[in-house]
């Protein structure tokens, strides 16, 4: 038997709100959204790798080694064993100057040229003159043949007595001149054909070439200006078209006082610093000690070789020089030096450090440096030639942080 509600209330709807259908889901959504934002900010926000200039660090090895200990001080010049005014073996006016200051020349190139109308004018003259020679020859021979014909038919006739002794001796007579005369005229074509050979010679002769091979250092002529072997006319004629040295022949030479001469012997190693460059350390030897003293100066000359040359040694430069003693040289090894620039090696307090970019990151390296005068530091130890040094590295830099290289523009 079915039972009943007791009273009304019992069968009133519940309408309480149910929970929205996938109300979880947007939760997740906005909880993405925040975390993309944050993502974004921190993205946009991190610390960027600072941007740094760099440099290669490099090798420097000193040019040979010599002793350790230094007898005597003294100073010189660079000279040149080979150097030479070019000039001209004759008189004439300059048409062409083919050199300029400091270039390098060959043996036998042409440098200048003078004006050789007139040479040419004269050689033209003799070779028309030996062709005349030669005209006459061809004329002389045929005459002296038939005279020597007619010489033969006349001595037949004169040994049957046909012919008087006076017409015989007119054809001998005949004979020998046409002989003589074919003679002295190949003797003048030999003097024509020297006279040939002489206004070659002079028209080569306008043409002035380089005694040997090196480097012109004076242009000492000008197209149109008049050049003499000789001095000639006062200021208005050139004695020289240029002075070429031979880079090859450099050498050193000092005078060195009396009282030390004592120190210094043939094949003595020496270390020679240029005026111009004072961290340029340059390997020399001893070649020769002039056997002759200056009496007023009272000094020995010495001449000193170079043991290698440098392109930024020239003639007449000054130089000091350190006669060294005869102990063992100094090792390769000790000469090497690793350079970078001033601008790679800053101060941290007391020490000198520098930076290097491996691997995309800073690296701290402890240093110890040798003073120089030029744009670049010594470094003893601490760095590697080929290595890479962040120049003016910020002081915020920390040691392992990523850098970025500045390209270069």
């Amino acid at each position: 038997m079915e039972t009943k509600p007791s009273n009304l209330d019992a069968l009133r709807i519940d309408r309480a709100p149910l929970p929205a259908r996938g109300g979880g889901a947007a939760w997740w959504i906005v909880l993405l959204l925040l975390l993309g934002a944050g993502g974004a900010a921190w993205w946009f926000l991190r610390p960027q790798a600072p941007v740094v200039k760099t440099a290669t660090a490099r090798l420097e090895r000193s040019s040979g080694g010599s002793a350790g200990k230094t007898l005597l001080n003294a100073s010189g010049y660079v000279t040149t064993r080979l150097e030479a005014t070019v000039s001209s073996k004759i008189t004439g006016k300059v048409t062409e100057i083919l050199v300029e200051e400091g270039m390098k020349v060959d043996k036998g190139q042409i440098v200048a040229r003078l004006d050789d109308s007139n040479y040419k004018v004269g050689l033209r003259t003799a070779e028309a003159q030996l062709e005349s020679a030669k005209r006459n020859l061809e004329e002389t021979t045929p005459m002296l043949k038939f005279a020597e014909q007619e010489l033969g038919r006349l001595e037949g006739m004169a040994s049957s007595r046909a012919i008087s002794r006076s017409d015989l001796e007119k054809a001998q007579a005949e004979v020998a001149g046409q002989r003589a005369k074919l003679e002295r005229q190949k003797a003048e074509i030999t003097v024509a054909e020297r006279q040939v050979e002489d206004w070659q010679q002079q028209l080569d002769d306008t043409i002035i070439r380089a005694p040997f091979a090196g480097v012109v250092t004076t242009k000492d002529s000008q197209p149109g200006e008049m050049i003499s072997p000789m001095s000639a006319g006062g200021g208005f004629t050139r004695t020289g078209i240029c002075t070429l040295v031979d880079m090859a022949s450099l050498e050193i030479e000092i005078d060195v006082s009396e009282s030390f001469i004592n120190r210094v012997h043939a094949g003595q190693p020496v270390e020679a610093t240029l005026d111009a460059y004072p961290d340029l350390k340059i390997p020399c030897k001893v070649i020769a000690i002039i056997p002759t003293a200056d009496r007023q100066k009272a000094t020995v000359k010495v001449r000193v070789a170079f043991e290698k040359l440098d392109p930024r040694i020239l003639p007449e430069m000054g130089v000091k020089v350190a006669f060294q003693s005869d102990e063992a040289p100094v090792t390769a090894s000790s000469r090497e030096a690793v350079l970078v620039p001033k601008d790679a090696v800053v101060k941290d307090g007391s020490r000198d450090i520098a930076w290097v970019v491996r691997d995309g990151k800073s690296e701290r390296r402890a240093v110890t440096v040798t003073p120089s005068g030029s744009d670049d530091v010594a470094v003893a130890a601490g760095l590697s030639a080929g290595e890479t040094v962040i120049l003016n590295p910020p002081s915020s830099l920390a040691d392992g942080a990523a850098v970025k290289i500045e390209s270069a523009q």
